[in-house]
């Protein structure tokens, strides 16, 4: 399998290397990440929505639902990012938490871009 995207540009945060050796089949690699699409798509604006609310621990619990999902399909800084946001809406207040999402925010939307062009 190819790490190059289809416009000829490697992959930043997807990792279908990766994913292929934690699935063991690229069909259901195939079949898994539109589920991983509508979960970015879905909840990344009610991240966002709600650290704007100042609901740090909804934030949570949405964070918490893609850091178990990520590692099978994203290189390793990417879940490490993702893990410490995670881990920092638990203890932090709002103004932190927003400030440390709004530094792995681009990645997420970079994430779903590669996911949209894998599948296309």
């Amino acid at each position: 399998m190819s790490m190059i995207s289809a416009d000829g540009q490697p992959w930043v945060c997807l990792d279908p290397q990766r994913a292929l050796e934690q699935i063991g089949d690229e069909q259901a690699m195939r079949s898994m990440l539109p589920m991983l699409l509508e979960l970015l798509e879905r909840d990344l604006p009610q991240i966002e929505a709600f650290l704007a609310q100042g609901d740090v621990h909804s934030a949570n619990g949405l964070l918490h639902s893609l850091k178990g999902c990520m590692p099978i399909f994203c290189e390793t800084g990417l879940c490490d990012a993702l893990a410490a946001v995670e881990q920092l809406s638990k203890t932090a207040g709002s103004g932190e938490v927003n400030k440390a999402y709004a530094a792995l925010s681009p990645k997420l939307d970079l994430l779903r871009s590669e996911v949209i062009r894998f599948l296309a």
